[in-house]
């Protein structure tokens, strides 16, 4: 990942209802959430949130897949890896140890999955 990639990212999440959006659709895995579920779940207008979701698609966090009528939004949670990975690659001062917790727990995050889209 390259700096600007990840200053795009972090200024995603930088935002209270995009955080909010990306943790919800980090919490449903791969089957992903439409707009209609994640709008009701947030409590978000739907032309509030269009603005949001099209803001975590151009960062990489968020992929949008039409669905028939719909579009289901997942996290990408690759791109979430990488964040995550970019941030600690020179963790801890040459003890790689301290950082294996974290490193653990992005890679448990990355294969949960439950809601429906």
């Amino acid at each position: 990942m390259e700096k600007e990639d990840a200053l795009n990212a972090l200024a995603a999440l930088g935002q209270e209802t995009r955080l909010d959006v990306f943790r919800l659709l980090v919490k449903a895995g791969k089957e992903g959430m439409t707009a209609g579920a994640i709008s009701d779940a947030l409590e978000v207008r739907p032309n509030t949130l269009s603005t949001h979701l099209g803001a975590l698609s151009r960062s990489g966090l968020v992929q949008a897949e039409r669905d028939g009528r719909s579009i289901c939004y997942r996290a990408n949670l690759e791109t979430m890896r990488v964040l995550v990975t970019y941030l600690l690659q020179d963790c801890c001062g040459g003890n790689p140890e301290l950082c294996a917790p974290f490193l653990n727990m992005a890679g448990t995050a990355s294969r949960h999955g439950t809601n429906d889209c």
